[in-house]
């Protein structure tokens, strides 16, 4: 929940909330936190203290509820300035490049809890790097987001780009750009030797549509997570929850 007169972020959940502490305590604002969340916040209240930073037990749960707009707070909630997300440009894939550093883009994949579902198995198998369209850049990055992703966020970039062709017509030769399709004929157990030396430019479509036929058309690969057979071999259902689909895809890609 964004708190628009104060251009804040709400940060709830006890896991999202305890590795902000741990990585980057500093972008706390305020803090609130149950009574029987005190004892775990002991020491991130001498920090705010320190810092000269607000910070109360509050006495009704409500409170926490108000501040977040969620019941799902888990008895805590950190304020923090409305994350900035970065405009993508040539410097930072050029790194990725130097580095052999893989990346995430999403194609119209707009719901938050999936961003945060996404980014958090991002976070658990090494991938630091995610790209999002411009214009969900505003809606993507909420409380529910960074919930969801248990702390992941802060161990991700998050990019925005405006177009997506125009990405991967840049990256071509650059990174291996593989996207996924129910209609491929690529098996993503096959993903690493697909990449060879080139670092990974994964792309992910929404669950109704997949990526668009343009962002088809400019990639080097299309690979399908294989399905039990299932009615004249076609699975029993259309596709996978596209985070879900994204935990077995960069699984197949950390793997040595």
């Amino acid at each position: 929940m964004k708190n628009t007169r104060n251009d804040e972020l709400a940060v709830c959940g006890f896991a999202a909330v305890k590795l902000l502490e741990k990585m980057n305590w500093q972008r706390i604002t305020r803090l609130y936190f149950s009574p029987e969340r005190a004892p775990q916040f002991g020491g991130l209240c001498k920090k705010m203290a320190a810092a000269k930073k607000p910070y109360n037990q509050v006495k009704d749960i409500s409170e926490l509820e108000k501040l977040c707009g969620s019941v799902h707070h888990q008895g805590v909630v950190a304020m923090i300035e409305t994350p900035y997300i970065m405009p993508l440009n040539t410097d930072v894939t050029d790194r990725w490049i130097e580095n052999k550093e893989s990346a995430v883009l999403l194609d119209r994949v707009g719901n938050a809890n999936n961003l945060g579902a996404i980014v958090r198995s991002a976070a658990f198998f090494g991938i630091k790097n995610i790209v999002i369209p411009m214009d969900e850049s505003q809606s993507s990055v909420t409380t529910s987001s960074y919930r969801v992703a248990e702390g992941g966020m802060e161990f991700v970039n998050i990019y925005s780009i405006r177009s997506i062709p125009k990405l991967l017509s840049a990256m071509k030769g650059k990174m291996a750009r593989i996207g996924t399709a129910l209609d491929a004929k690529e098996s993503i157990r096959n993903l690493k030797s697909i990449c060879g030396n080139l670092p990974a430019l994964i792309v992910l479509g929404n669950e109704e549509q997949g990526i668009s036929k343009e962002v088809r058309e400019n990639t080097d690969h299309l690979v399908l997570i294989p399905f039990a057979g299932g009615k004249d071999g076609k699975p029993a259902v259309d596709s996978l929850n596209v985070a879900q689909a994204a935990s077995i895809i960069l699984y197949e890609l950390s793997r040595s």
